[in-house]
């Protein structure tokens, strides 16, 4: 399989490289750009609404060697592979990150660069990430599962809309903690809530970029 050209890397969505082009994501991120609910944009246009260059970006791209997509191919497989790797995922971290903002909000009160109000973000976070899943595994999956039907684009639509929302809240989550950067004087607890935002971060984002970009298009056609 051979490289990308610069050239063509420009003119493709988002979401097609991130789903094609192992790496890419990481390149995503670092530019700020959003191949999960912003996948149907271009590279070009993505990165000059970002006031970026796109072609130094698709050159990064175009250097990233292609290897075999480790996100399993059959419908049945990847949705498998969803509730494994990011629904149980999800389930298992967020109220432990709750946690973890409720103890650093009361003992860090005073701190100039205390996240107030992280718990409560994290607490409606994780409401509608609970609600949001429950509809995919009791509604959307099971009808995926069976083969899908021409009715099936209503709750592909609502995914995709609170997609964007959880999309909404990722942004709030960053300011609020100033991209996870931690104080210098920081307690081992703060640094260990960073550390697990930005893992959830990252999760969801790859989570909601796999339904958006390669699960829901098989059914949308």
């Amino acid at each position: 399989m051979s490289r990308a050209e610069p050239q063509s890397l420009v003119l493709r969505s988002l979401g097609d490289i991130a789903a094609s082009l192992p790496g890419s994501t990481a390149i995503f991120r670092r530019h700020k750009l959003d191949f999960c609910c912003g996948g149907s944009e271009s590279l070009e246009r993505a990165a000059r609404k970002n006031g970026l260059d796109p072609a130094p970006i698709a050159a990064e791209l175009a250097r990233l060697s292609p290897e075999p997509n480790p996100i399993p191919d059959s419908v049945e497989d990847l949705i498998g592979y969803i509730l494994e790797r990011y629904h149980q995922v999800h389930r298992r971290e967020l109220p432990e990150l709750r946690n973890l903002a409720i103890r650093v909000e009361q003992v860090h009160a005073e701190h100039p660069a205390v996240p107030a109000g992280l718990s409560d973000l994290l607490a409606r976070m994780h409401a509608a990430l609970e609600s949001h899943m429950q509809k995919e595994e009791q509604v959307l999956f099971p009808l995926m599962l069976a083969g899908g039907n021409p009715m099936i684009v209503h709750p592909i639509g609502m995914m995709r809309h609170e997609h964007d929302e959880h999309g909404e809240e990722l942004r709030a989550l960053a300011a609020l903690t100033g991209d996870m950067t931690v104080p210098d004087d920081a307690c081992d607890s703060w640094r260990a809530l960073y550390a697990g935002l930005a893992k959830l971060a990252e999760d969801l984002t790859d989570h909601m970029h796999i339904e958006n970009n390669v699960l829901f298009p098989r059914f949308e056609a």
